[in-house]
């Protein structure tokens, strides 16, 4: 059950956070914090990681669809499972992030990103992310780790 409380909580705050950038922030204005190492810029991305198939995006979102359907029956028969806590805590991260993002794409047509680090190399400098998208990320990795585990 806390699983499913962790998956619920990264789907509504990345929710809340998209609708307060929406109301807030006009796209493409940048808003330096922490030093300029982080930057609120409210942008719609069409397509995935780096506008990938943002001239497609029915056929992005059919993907996402089907993707998310996949790791959503993973997840049932993980949490059917007894043990695997870094496996459960990944795929909950991953499926809260990936059912967040998957909205915004059926609802509005684009997923709301909002920020962006400003450290390390230019290409990553230039990426707008969300709280989904680390949460993907960090699941996606939790979830790999937690597979190593008996």
């Amino acid at each position: 059950m806390p699983y499913l409380l962790i998956t619920a909580a990264v789907f509504w705050m990345d929710f809340f956070v998209k609708a307060h950038m929406d109301k807030k922030y006009a796209c493409k204005v940048t808003h330096p914090r922490f030093r300029d190492k982080i930057r609120l810029e409210k942008y719609y991305n069409k397509g995935a990681a780096l506008n990938f198939l943002a001239a497609r995006p029915r056929l992005l979102r059919s993907i996402h669809t089907v993707v998310l359907a996949v790791v959503a029956v993973m997840y049932y028969l993980l949490l059917r499972v007894q043990g695997k806590p870094l496996s459960k805590m990944g795929t909950s991260l991953l499926l809260g992030g990936g059912l967040s993002n998957l909205y915004d794409r059926y609802a509005k047509g684009h997923v709301v990103d909002y920020f962006h680090v400003n450290i390390g190399p230019a290409w990553f400098r230039n990426i707008i992310f969300n709280l989904s998208d680390f949460c993907i990320f960090i699941g996606a990795v939790l979830a790999a780790a937690g597979s190593e585990q008996p």
